[in-house]
């Protein structure tokens, strides 16, 4: 009998990820499961974006569940199923691009904006 490994991405360090709520239709079809959990975006920096994109496609072509594991605010380690990933270049190395389908109501997804004006501009 194979064993079934347990495949995950880790966070290793940092606060725990923050979570962007997904809109795109593409991402409706993606979670196949009894349960309802919603699917959000997080973005990571990684060194080797093209090895983590090939342990998720590793994972998925062997047909397992490869998770997002972190440190929640309280400590407790947390770990979410990745359903998705990208890796983009940018100036600062590689940024990971993780879509996850969160089923744990703890879990607090941040929604925000950013803008051109520090807190010290009133204009």
């Amino acid at each position: 009998m194979e064993k079934i490994m347990d495949e995950k991405i880790t966070i290793i360090e940092g606060p725990p990820p923050t979570f962007e709520p997904v809109n795109d239709s593409w991402v409706i079809g993606l979670p196949e499961s009894p349960i309802y959990g919603q699917v959000v975006l997080t973005r990571l920096r990684t060194f080797n974006g093209p090895a983590m994109i090939e342990r998720c496609n590793h994972a998925w072509r062997n047909n397992q569940i490869i998770n997002l594991e972190y440190r929640k605010s309280d400590g407790l380690i947390q770990k979410d199923p990745i359903i998705a990933a990208r890796f983009m270049e940018v100036d600062e190395g590689h940024l990971l691009l993780l879509w996850i389908r969160l089923v744990n109501e703890e879990v607090e997804v941040q929604v925000g904006f950013e803008d051109d004006l520090s807190d010290d501009d009133e204009d």
